[in-house]
Protein backbone atom coordinates (compact mmCIF):
# COMPACT_ATOMS: atom_id res chain seq x y z
CA UNK A 1 0.00 0.00 0.00
CA UNK A 2 1.11 3.21 -0.83
CA UNK A 3 0.14 6.33 0.81
CA UNK A 4 0.58 9.59 -0.51
CA UNK A 5 0.89 12.88 1.46
CA UNK A 6 0.19 15.80 -0.91
CA UNK A 7 2.30 18.87 -0.51
CA UNK A 8 -0.28 21.26 -0.28
CA UNK A 9 -1.83 19.05 2.73
CA UNK A 10 0.49 19.82 5.14
CA UNK A 11 0.53 21.64 8.51
CA UNK A 12 1.65 25.30 7.57
CA UNK A 13 2.94 27.95 10.15
CA UNK A 14 3.62 31.42 8.60
CA UNK A 15 5.77 33.38 10.67
CA UNK A 16 7.38 36.77 10.62
CA UNK A 17 10.87 34.78 11.01
CA UNK A 18 9.93 30.94 9.63
CA UNK A 19 7.97 29.64 7.76
CA UNK A 20 7.65 25.53 8.12
CA UNK A 21 5.32 23.03 6.45
CA UNK A 22 4.81 19.63 8.63
CA UNK A 23 4.31 16.47 7.09
CA UNK A 24 2.76 14.97 10.33
CA UNK A 25 1.42 17.00 13.51
CA UNK A 26 3.42 19.57 15.57
CA UNK A 27 3.31 22.22 17.47
CA UNK A 28 -0.38 24.25 16.68
CA UNK A 29 -0.78 21.91 14.16
CA UNK A 30 -2.95 18.48 15.31
CA UNK A 31 -3.99 16.16 12.56
CA UNK A 32 -5.20 12.97 14.21
CA UNK A 33 -4.74 11.10 10.57
CA UNK A 34 -0.94 12.57 10.88
CA UNK A 35 0.79 11.75 14.02
CA UNK A 36 3.67 10.21 12.32
CA UNK A 37 4.59 6.55 10.44
CA UNK A 38 6.04 4.36 12.49
CA UNK A 39 9.25 5.53 14.47
CA UNK A 40 9.32 8.65 12.50
CA UNK A 41 7.59 11.27 14.21
CA UNK A 42 8.41 14.99 13.12
CA UNK A 43 9.31 15.94 9.37
CA UNK A 44 9.51 19.45 8.83
CA UNK A 45 10.42 21.82 5.89
CA UNK A 46 11.69 25.19 7.58
CA UNK A 47 12.24 28.49 5.74
CA UNK A 48 14.37 30.78 8.16
CA UNK A 49 14.88 34.52 7.07
CA UNK A 50 18.11 36.24 7.32
CA UNK A 51 19.50 36.53 11.01
CA UNK A 52 16.20 35.00 12.27
CA UNK A 53 15.97 31.21 13.93
CA UNK A 54 14.56 29.13 16.47
CA UNK A 55 16.13 30.48 20.08
CA UNK A 56 17.23 27.92 22.55
CA UNK A 57 15.07 25.31 23.60
CA UNK A 58 15.03 21.98 25.20
CA UNK A 59 14.64 18.14 23.75
CA UNK A 60 14.50 14.92 25.18
CA UNK A 61 14.52 10.82 23.89
CA UNK A 62 14.38 11.39 20.31
CA UNK A 63 17.03 11.22 17.20
CA UNK A 64 17.03 14.71 15.45
CA UNK A 65 18.53 15.09 11.59
CA UNK A 66 18.56 18.25 9.94
CA UNK A 67 19.47 18.44 6.40
CA UNK A 68 20.69 21.75 5.14
CA UNK A 69 19.45 22.35 1.78
CA UNK A 70 20.12 25.81 0.92
CA UNK A 71 22.14 28.56 2.43
CA UNK A 72 23.35 27.75 6.51
CA UNK A 73 22.56 27.45 10.15
CA UNK A 74 24.10 29.06 12.89
CA UNK A 75 24.19 25.76 15.92
CA UNK A 76 25.29 26.03 19.23
CA UNK A 77 24.16 23.47 21.99
CA UNK A 78 24.26 22.41 25.59
CA UNK A 79 26.67 19.48 24.54
CA UNK A 80 29.31 22.30 23.82
CA UNK A 81 28.98 22.56 20.01
CA UNK A 82 29.07 25.63 18.20
CA UNK A 83 29.13 24.85 14.29
CA UNK A 84 27.75 26.55 11.26
CA UNK A 85 26.22 24.17 9.01
CA UNK A 86 25.86 24.60 5.41
CA UNK A 87 24.04 23.17 2.09
CA UNK A 88 24.88 19.83 1.70
CA UNK A 89 25.67 19.42 5.91
CA UNK A 90 23.91 16.50 7.78
CA UNK A 91 23.11 16.97 11.56
CA UNK A 92 22.60 14.00 13.54
CA UNK A 93 21.63 14.65 17.79
CA UNK A 94 20.46 12.58 20.19
CA UNK A 95 18.93 13.85 22.66
CA UNK A 96 18.62 11.10 25.20
CA UNK A 97 18.63 12.59 28.35
CA UNK A 98 18.06 16.26 27.98
CA UNK A 99 20.00 19.07 25.53
CA UNK A 100 19.73 22.14 24.65
CA UNK A 101 19.93 23.92 21.48
CA UNK A 102 19.78 27.17 19.17
CA UNK A 103 19.37 27.31 15.35
CA UNK A 104 19.75 30.74 13.54
CA UNK A 105 20.13 31.82 10.15
CA UNK A 106 23.44 33.70 10.05
CA UNK A 107 23.28 35.29 6.55
CA UNK A 108 22.47 38.68 6.46
CA UNK A 109 20.46 38.45 2.51
CA UNK A 110 19.60 34.74 2.07
CA UNK A 111 17.18 32.06 3.49
CA UNK A 112 18.00 29.09 5.15
CA UNK A 113 16.05 26.15 3.62
CA UNK A 114 16.21 22.90 5.85
CA UNK A 115 14.64 19.54 6.81
CA UNK A 116 14.04 18.46 10.44
CA UNK A 117 13.52 14.55 11.10
CA UNK A 118 12.48 13.20 14.32
CA UNK A 119 12.33 9.51 14.65
CA UNK A 120 11.95 7.67 18.35
CA UNK A 121 14.66 6.03 19.79
CA UNK A 122 15.35 2.96 20.46
CA UNK A 123 15.84 2.83 24.22
CA UNK A 124 15.45 6.10 26.40
CA UNK A 125 17.93 8.10 28.64
CA UNK A 126 20.79 7.41 26.24
CA UNK A 127 23.62 9.98 27.14
CA UNK A 128 23.52 12.76 24.60
CA UNK A 129 25.74 12.86 21.45
CA UNK A 130 25.92 15.03 17.92
CA UNK A 131 27.33 14.38 14.59
CA UNK A 132 27.70 16.23 11.63
CA UNK A 133 29.06 14.91 7.65
CA UNK A 134 28.70 16.83 4.56
CA UNK A 135 27.39 14.53 1.66
CA UNK A 136 28.87 16.57 -1.40
CA UNK A 137 26.25 17.18 -4.28
CA UNK A 138 28.05 14.36 -6.49
CA UNK A 139 27.32 11.78 -4.04
CA UNK A 140 23.83 9.91 -4.35
CA UNK A 141 23.95 10.54 -8.26
CA UNK A 142 21.90 8.50 -9.48
CA UNK A 143 22.19 5.77 -6.64
CA UNK A 144 21.35 5.68 -3.21
CA UNK A 145 23.49 6.70 -0.63
CA UNK A 146 23.38 6.13 3.00
CA UNK A 147 23.40 9.15 5.19
CA UNK A 148 22.09 7.61 8.43
CA UNK A 149 21.48 3.98 10.07
CA UNK A 150 21.94 1.69 13.11
CA UNK A 151 25.56 1.13 12.91
CA UNK A 152 27.15 4.07 11.40
CA UNK A 153 28.43 1.97 8.43
CA UNK A 154 30.03 3.58 5.01
CA UNK A 155 30.35 6.37 6.23
CA UNK A 156 26.82 7.30 7.79
CA UNK A 157 25.64 9.36 10.74
CA UNK A 158 24.77 6.75 13.34
CA UNK A 159 21.20 6.17 15.02
CA UNK A 160 19.98 4.97 18.02
CA UNK A 161 17.06 3.44 16.25
CA UNK A 162 16.40 0.32 13.28
CA UNK A 163 16.04 3.00 11.05
CA UNK A 164 17.91 4.27 8.02
CA UNK A 165 18.14 7.37 5.86
CA UNK A 166 19.04 7.42 2.37
CA UNK A 167 19.67 10.31 -0.56
CA UNK A 168 19.06 10.31 -3.34
CA UNK A 169 19.99 12.94 -7.06
CA UNK A 170 18.70 11.48 -10.22
CA UNK A 171 19.61 13.25 -13.62
CA UNK A 172 16.50 14.12 -15.93
CA UNK A 173 15.21 10.88 -17.34
CA UNK A 174 16.96 8.43 -15.18
CA UNK A 175 15.00 5.54 -13.53
CA UNK A 176 15.75 3.28 -10.70
CA UNK A 177 14.29 0.22 -8.95
CA UNK A 178 15.61 -0.66 -5.79
CA UNK A 179 13.49 -4.21 -3.57
CA UNK A 180 11.69 -3.51 0.01
CA UNK A 181 11.32 -5.30 2.71
CA UNK A 182 7.39 -6.07 3.42
CA UNK A 183 7.82 -5.88 6.65
CA UNK A 184 9.19 -2.92 7.17
CA UNK A 185 7.76 1.02 6.38
CA UNK A 186 9.08 3.51 3.84
CA UNK A 187 8.97 7.01 3.71
CA UNK A 188 9.57 9.34 0.86
CA UNK A 189 10.09 12.60 0.49
CA UNK A 190 10.69 14.59 -2.68
CA UNK A 191 13.19 17.66 -1.90
CA UNK A 192 13.21 18.53 -5.59
CA UNK A 193 12.44 18.25 -8.70
CA UNK A 194 9.28 15.82 -10.26
CA UNK A 195 9.13 11.92 -10.04
CA UNK A 196 7.52 9.30 -10.77
CA UNK A 197 7.05 6.88 -7.46
CA UNK A 198 5.43 3.31 -9.19
CA UNK A 199 3.80 5.13 -11.36
CA UNK A 200 2.57 8.21 -9.82
CA UNK A 201 4.18 11.52 -10.44
CA UNK A 202 5.52 13.25 -7.28
CA UNK A 203 7.05 16.90 -6.73
CA UNK A 204 8.98 19.08 -4.07
CA UNK A 205 7.36 18.38 -0.71
CA UNK A 206 5.62 15.77 -1.31
CA UNK A 207 5.72 12.76 0.74
CA UNK A 208 4.41 8.68 0.06
CA UNK A 209 4.47 5.83 3.26
CA UNK A 210 4.87 2.71 2.03
CA UNK A 211 3.76 -0.47 3.33
CA UNK A 212 3.54 -4.06 2.43
CA UNK A 213 5.19 -3.03 -0.67
CA UNK A 214 8.18 -5.39 -2.20
CA UNK A 215 9.45 -2.49 -4.71
CA UNK A 216 10.41 1.02 -5.20
CA UNK A 217 10.54 2.29 -8.87
CA UNK A 218 11.49 5.85 -9.55
CA UNK A 219 11.71 8.06 -12.39
CA UNK A 220 12.77 11.58 -12.75
CA UNK A 221 10.63 13.69 -15.22
CA UNK A 222 13.13 16.92 -15.00
CA UNK A 223 16.60 16.66 -12.07
CA UNK A 224 15.09 15.07 -8.91
CA UNK A 225 16.57 14.74 -4.91
CA UNK A 226 14.44 12.45 -2.76
CA UNK A 227 15.04 11.28 0.76
CA UNK A 228 13.98 7.36 1.70
CA UNK A 229 13.83 6.75 5.23
CA UNK A 230 13.58 2.67 6.57
CA UNK A 231 11.22 2.15 9.57
CA UNK A 232 10.71 -0.89 11.33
Amino acid sequence: MISFRDRGARGMHRGAFVDAWHSFSFGDYEDPRHMGFRDLRVLNEDRVVPGAGFAEHGHEDMEIVTLVLKGAIAHRDSMGNVVTLNAGDVQRMSAGTGIRHSEMNPSPDERAHALQIWILPAEPGVTPSYEQRRFAPEEGRNAFVLIASPDGRDGSLRLNQDARMEMLRLDEGRSIARQLDSARGYWVQVIGGIIGLNGTEMREGDGAALTGETMLELEADTEAELLLIDLR
